[in-house]
């Protein structure tokens, strides 16, 4: 198949999925096309199988916000028919969805019909889909295209209790590759970051509020109380400034680190302990997925998909939101008892296994052969 895939290319979860995705395909033979507004963060080689193709936007006076969605569209045109892709895979509903369906129009008028999946990842349906300003575009996009798939049951009954959607919505999780990453493990230098036997705690994500970067601050500064450990913060975003801030206030400046954003993900969690996030949102929690794989225990919050991935009492626990006290006491007795820690280690490993890219890739394939049909 010549699959044509729309994302954005930044380290958020939508992004990262849809670019492992598009390389899990050219890996099983398939033809990928990235189109976007810059080369995804993790497609880092290009060969015959996969593609970029960057939209540019023309920087017009006129125009107050440059018409992104109008270049995409035009751009998704040029490159469906320049290189006769079948299948168009966008996701993120905004603005993708809406771009991806004036796309079909346009093509349609020229006599080419090619079916479009589009994926939902979260807040481009609980955050900005569902505002006034955008609901009926978001709305009518879903309804348009040929096939939708959701990243958790959480997220789809959130798409039809906010939308009045028409079309059957296909939960199909995100994943992990766990033959690429494996390595990780396997030469794991503790070393590089602790010369004894501190505890390291790890948090990633993008820094907004609803990433309740506070609370990962308090969670730890309870925990160092009690127990030798360094806090790493992966990541980049508006509330950085803050909580190194607070950091500072609570003189634990010396015990945190702020690497900003990283390629080496992987690298940093196969030598943590414990992982924290404590999101007042999240359709899905790949970031907790991640740390499963490399078994790393998940304390969280019991929002959205997260329960769906971080299994209470077994890959990690579970707390209601902005439950500081208990993430810090449960955080400190796994902590302190090595042979629990060992024990939750290994089954958030097993269960992250549920989501390996295997299993997963060949739903979103399926779906593909059936829009096709």
């Amino acid at each position: 198949m010549k699959i044509a895939i729309v994302c954005y290319p930044t380290f958020g979860g939508s992004g990262v999925v849809a670019t492992e995705l598009g390389l899990a395909l050219a890996d099983r033979g398939h033809e990928v096309h990235f189109i976007t507004y810059q080369q995804p963060v993790r497609l880092e080689f290009l060969n015959s199988s996969l593609h970029f193709h960057e939209v540019n936007v023309p920087d017009y006076p006129l125009f107050h916000y440059q018409p992104y969605e109008l270049a995409l569209s035009s751009k998704l045109v040029d490159t469906i028919k320049t290189y006769g892709i079948e299948l168009l895979h966008v996701h993120y509903a905004i603005p993708h969805a809406y771009a991806g369906y004036m796309a079909k129009q346009m093509l349609e008028d020229q006599g080419i019909d090619i079916p479009m999946v589009t994926t939902l990842h979260g807040t481009d349906v609980t955050l900005v889909g569902k505002h006034p300003f955008y609901k009926p575009a978001v709305t009518f996009s879903i309804n348009h295209s040929d096939w939708v798939t959701s990243v958790s049951e959480s997220l789809k009954e959130d798409t039809l209790a906010l939308f009045d959607v028409k079309k059957e919505v296909n939960v199909i999780p995100n994943f992990v590759d766990f033959s690429k990453h494996q390595h990780h493990s396997e030469n794991c230098q503790r070393s590089m970051i602790t010369q004894g036997d501190e505890k390291i705690i790890t948090h990633i994500s993008n820094f907004r509020k609803v990433k309740r970067i506070d609370d990962v601050i308090e969670v730890f500064f309870c925990i160092q109380q009690k127990v030798e450990a360094k806090l790493i913060m992966v990541g980049d975003g508006p509330e950085r400034s803050k909580a190194m801030l607070r950091c500072k206030e609570l003189g634990i400046m010396d015990k945190v680190t702020f690497p900003g954003k990283s390629n080496q993900v992987y690298e940093i969690l196969c030598y943590s302990d414990l992982f924290i996030l404590p999101s007042e949102s999240e359709s899905f929690g790949l970031a907790a997925l991640e740390a499963m794989m490399m078994r790393v225990p998940v304390i969280s919050t019991n929002v959205g998909g997260l329960p769906e991935v971080n299994i209470d009492g077994e890959s990690g626990y579970l707390f209601e939101l902005g439950d500081v006290a208990g993430m810090a006491e449960k955080s400190i007795a796994l902590l302190e008892d090595e042979d629990r820690l060992k024990q939750f280690k290994e089954q958030a490993y097993q269960l992250a296994k549920r989501y390996d890219i295997d299993a997963v890739v060949a739903q979103y394939i399926d779906i593909y052969h059936k829009a096709l049909a």
